[in-house]
């Protein structure tokens, strides 16, 4: 029996081996087909790097532009025509350390670079070329855009930016949304349960390279119980993307609610406030103090010349604007200013950051405002809004709102909780500012 099934095995192993090619058998003659296949082009920032030796590498700390290309052969005369003839294009002077950059270099014996890449940002470059006269010239990377819905409750302890950045999303989106309601929102007083949905896209190169967020798109936020709708539209009378609400009114008012995105309110404006520095004599407070940490940009509150830009006693370094012949506000203690006297600001322009010159317990800004030549507290005054959506344009407008409300109101809520011993970004916790003297 065992020989039976030995002999049974051998012819199965036999039969399962006819379909294999014999090892000594010679192969079937078939066309000769080229041995190597020809390359696709690699193709970036229009260039196919097949054709180049490519150098890839970032900008150091004491690199220069001139001294880059000489080190790779580029004449004296090329570089100093970029320097001078191109400067509104590429600013040789402003190269920055951290910047990547790729130089195409020829690959021939002499390997001298032809084509220099400097990547401002993910999205834009500026492309040097060598290879005749020398010419430079700004180009974009092709970007897709994807749209994407977000939403959030605010928790106890939280803070808006914490939770947006849970959800995994870019910063770029909580300045936006502070932008958004910057006229009717004050972000430094944002209560537990207040709630977010937003509409926005995000962009990316070659369909998968993340290369930050777009515009939002359309946004809900619920403060103190109160909902506020916002859809970017464009203002043909002022040829500009602004926001409005459900009902066409524009978000925007004449003045930002205050002047830095994000802080704590710290000192009310108070006539009769008293201090214990200074024996709890009454000596009133005409400014509005918002603390935050220095170096945070300080922003013009609305359109205006500057009037003055100095330094003078308590006040510290400081900036005024004159808005109109009703209204100018004074911005103080600057870490430094970022404007002169005689220039024009928009609404939303830095002028400074916050520092702590002049007499100040802690880092902050003090906001004074003026009406008709007089003090007033700008948190009381009742301040003009912008012009409402004109009235033939919205059958239109309603028509493209509509399922972008109905979208916003399908967006799930979730609750995030402040992740334990975590730095919540954003919430200031300066001491009070007991010595300024405002």
């Amino acid at each position: 029996m065992r020989i039976f099934w030995g002999i049974l095995g051998l012819a199965l192993v036999l039969a399962s081996c006819k379909d294999r090619p014999s090892e000594t058998a010679l192969p079937e003659s078939k066309p000769e087909e080229p041995l190597v296949a020809e390359l696709a082009p690699r193709l970036e920032y229009g260039f196919d790097l097949r054709e180049f030796e490519v150098v890839q590498d970032t900008i150091r700390r004491g690199d220069s532009f001139g001294e880059l290309m000489l080190a790779n052969k580029v004449d004296y005369p090329k570089i100093a025509q970029i320097s001078e003839k191109y400067r509104d294009t590429f600013d040789v002077r402003k190269i920055r350390v951290g910047k990547p950059y790729m130089i195409l270099k020829s690959k021939d014996t002499a390997q001298a670079a032809q084509v220099f890449i400097y990547q401002n940002d993910r999205v834009n470059y500026t492309v040097v070329d060598f290879r005749d006269s020398a010419v430079a010239y700004k180009e974009k990377r092709p970007v897709s855009f994807r749209e994407r819905e977000v939403a959030g409750v605010i928790p106890e302890g939280g803070s808006l930016s914490l939770v947006i950045d849970q959800l995994g999303v870019d910063y770029q989106v909580t300045l936006d949304l502070s932008q958004v309601y910057a006229w009717t929102v004050d972000f430094s007083k944002l209560d537990a349960g207040d709630k977010f949905r937003i509409i926005f896209d995000e962009k990316y190169i070659q369909d998968s390279l993340y290369a930050g967020a777009g515009p939002i798109k359309a946004a809900y936020f619920e403060h103190g119980g109160k909902p506020l709708y916002a859809f970017a539209y464009h203002n043909d009378s002022l040829d500009i993307m602004e926001y409005y609400d459900d009902q066409a009114e524009n978000l925007r008012r004449t003045f930002l609610s205050m002047p830095i995105r994000f802080g704590r309110l710290s000192s009310r404006y108070n006539l009769k406030r008293r201090i214990r520095y200074y024996g709890y004599k009454v000596r009133p407070h005409r400014g509005t103090d918002y603390a935050a940490p220095i170096g945070t940009p300080i922003l013009a509150t609305a359109d205006g010349v500057v009037t003055e830009s100095t330094r003078r006693g308590g006040n510290g370094k400081y900036v005024k604007i004159r808005h109109n012949g009703t209204y100018s506000t004074q911005y103080l203690h600057m870490k430094a200013q970022n404007v002169k006297r005689g220039d024009y600001v928009r609404q939303g322009d830095v002028i400074g950051w916050i520092g702590m010159t002049g007499n100040t317990g802690g880092p902050h800004v003090c906001y004074r405002f003026w009406k008709n030549g007089r003090q007033v507290d700008p948190l009381r005054e009742e301040l003009p809004k912008a012009e409402p959506l004109a009235e033939a344009r919205q059958p239109e407008y309603f028509d493209y709102i509509n399922p972008l409300k109905e979208q916003l109101d399908c967006i799930p809520l979730e609750l995030h909780e402040p992740a334990p011993d975590s730095d919540e970004l954003l919430t200031f916790n300066q001491p009070e500012h007991a010595l300024s003297e405002n």
